[in-house]
């Protein structure tokens, strides 16, 4: 998964699959509705006009027919929640990971004119798809929108803002929270709020209680595409060729003039449809793909040509449940965090595509790694060792195994009975789970590997509906990582309590050290920000509210360029190699053969 996800989301991003491969003849096309006539993109974009070329097929996004499409929603399809691609809903800026700047999208630039206080201009010309002017009034609206409902996702920005104000048409003033000031936070909800068209939500939110149960099954965006026929097995997007942001790209519209997302069954039937080119360009988890084009000659490219293939960027999570009996004791679970084998999920799961995880919440490479304290990780933290498991619960707990030798508690507290969850189709996170089941039964603890479809465990995980749970914390690099992956561990300000819908700290962990070194660090610089950072990390690791269980890529970025050529490689760097915020570059990049 980006994959929520890349969640919160998830990155997540990867749905339940229901059709195979099948549905994709080799150069044909998917779904009605064919687009005819020259391109107006990509400068070789016209030179056939038959449909496949002027038809992107991507994938590793939507494993399910779309629920809805309302960017509220947390089950929205593809590409209406958080962090997916900006075709139909555009955000006020899009975040670029290779240098983590800000690139225009409805915003054009922002300015801080004290500590207290963001600034943004508006594009003069950004327009609806129904042709009416985005101004200030939509931005205010829409932020306005999350605070009036604490189901949206984007409610949480709320805990960073005092308020959101219209100066003119085309200017809109932040006012941070002066007892929470975090500019990179804000700045991060200026890169993954979707701006919505106030003339149309106003009367939706009258009409709609709940408005996340709104359908929107006929968005209307200020982006280069329009929602186009979905079915069981498809969804379509039609470009709009009287986008307004031609200006942004030297007058150019996206290349591909229709996009279309197969729905696979799973992992395997998306990777088959990948490698014969029948998908272009997608976003799932392949096995070793360097044998695509060493063994297979196929015509594949990623960012790097060697490992690890892709730009690093992301930590999933297993998330423990931190209410359930046995659960709630920090000692059981770092017992369980003892028990695992990491260097095998890197290896077996992650296909050598991440370094065994440490128990660190910060990277020890990339730009997290001027944090990274190898010396505090060792005092407090764990790594695999399943003696130490049994030191833990024989030792310090008092634990005796049963007679089916599952450890109970002296309280009575069976250490079993428990699920790990991830989603159905999410081969590699399926494989890391089953791994984690498997060393931890080696050790006499008892959990059960169960895989619900995406659309059910999404909402599950956000009211703390599961015991153990494989999911996207902080997985996607921000402007305020890693900062952000911090309170998405451990931070309760701002988390629905249980059975409410939260966005992160899904496992409700609380400790009343970490907010006042949270709010520290948002503004803190230097060693007193590696200072704090390291005491941040040391609670983490002794109270283990989830587990790191590998290191993963922002999006698995991988293109078979046997239709369309030009997409992100470290050698031809257009674009990032993502598909949310500055990934909407390479778009505009792609020429057909």
């Amino acid at each position: 998964m980006s994959d929520m996800e890349h969640e919160g989301t998830p990155h997540a991003s990867r749905r339940q699959v229901i059709v195979g491969a099948a549905l994709l003849g080799a150069g044909a096309a998917v779904g009605g509705g064919l687009v005819t006539g020259c391109g107006t993109g990509g400068s070789d974009s016209g030179d056939k006009n038959d449909e496949r070329h002027q038809t992107l097929f991507m994938a590793g996004w939507q494993w399910g027919p779309a629920p809805n499409f309302n960017p509220c929603s947390p089950t929205a399809g593809f590409p209406c929640q958080t962090n997916q691609m900006h075709l139909i809903y555009e955000t006020l800026f899009a975040f670029d990971l290779r240098d983590s700047s800000l690139k225009p999208e409805l915003g054009v630039s922002f300015d801080m004119p004290d500590g207290k206080t963001i600034v943004v201009k508006m594009q003069k010309d950004a327009k609806w798809q129904d042709g009416k002017p985005v101004t200030a009034d939509d931005v205010v609206f829409t932020f306005d929108l999350g605070k009036r409902h604490p189901e949206v996702n984007w409610n949480s920005a709320w805990e960073y803002l005092a308020g959101v104000t219209k100066v003119d048409d085309t200017t809109v003033k932040f006012a941070l929270n002066p007892e929470r000031t975090n500019p990179g936070m804000t700045k991060t909800n200026l890169c993954q709020t979707y701006i919505l068209p106030a003339h149309l939500w106003t009367e939706i939110e009258k009409s709609n209680a709940k408005i996340v149960e709104y359908p929107n099954n006929q968005p209307v965006g200020s982006g280069p595409y329009k929602l186009g026929p979905v079915d069981q097995s498809k969804l379509s997007y039609l470009r709009d060729d009287n986008y307004w942001g031609k200006s942004l790209h030297n007058g150019k519209l996206p290349a591909p003039k229709k996009i279309v997302h197969p729905i696979f069954k799973d992992n395997a039937a998306g990777n088959l449809a990948f490698e014969s080119g029948e998908v272009d360009v997608m976003q799932q988890f392949t096995p070793q793909i360097w044998k695509m084009w060493e063994d297979k000659k196929k015509p594949v490219v990623t960012w790097f040509r060697e490992p690890p293939y892709f730009i690093p960027g992301g930590m999933p999570m297993l998330v423990f449940n931190t209410a359930k009996p046995g659960l709630n004791n920090p000692k059981v679970r770092r017992a369980i965090a003892y028990s695992i084998d990491y260097a095998r999920i890197a290896e077996q799961a992650m296909s050598k595509y991440s370094d065994p995880a440490q128990s660190s919440l910060l990277l020890p490479k990339g730009s997290d790694q001027q944090y990274f304290d190898a010396a505090n990780v060792a005092a407090n933290g764990w790594k695999f060792d399943p003696e130490k498991t049994k030191q833990i619960l024989e030792g310090e707990l008092g634990a005796k195994k049963g007679s089916d030798g599952i450890y109970v508690l002296p309280d009575g507290t069976k250490l079993g009975g428990w699920k790990v969850q991830t989603p159905t189709g999410w081969t590699d996170w399926q494989t890391a789970i089953q791994i984690v089941a498997e060393s931890t039964k080696k050790v006499g603890l008892g959990i059960e590997v169960d895989f619900p479809e995406a659309n059910q465990l999404t909402p599950n995980v956000q009211t703390a509906n599961f015991d153990l749970v494989l999911w996207y914390i902080g997985a996607q690099t921000t402007a305020a990582t890693p900062w952000q992956r911090f309170r998405d561990v451990m931070d309760m300000r701002g988390v629905n309590p249980a059975g409410q819908n939260a966005f992160y700290n899904y496992g409700r962990f609380s400790d009343p050290r970490v907010a006042p070194l949270l709010d520290k660090a948002a503004t803190a610089t230097g060693d007193e920000l590696k200072k704090t950072y390291k005491e941040l990390d040391t609670i983490y690791m002794q109270n283990a509210p989830m587990v790191p269980l590998m290191y993963r890529p922002l999006d698995f970025f991988e293109a078979n360029e046997s239709v369309w050529t030009g997409f992100p490689t470290e050698k031809n760097p257009t674009a990032p190699p993502t598909f949310s915020g500055a990934g909407m570059l390479w778009l505009y990049e792609l020429k057909t053969k």
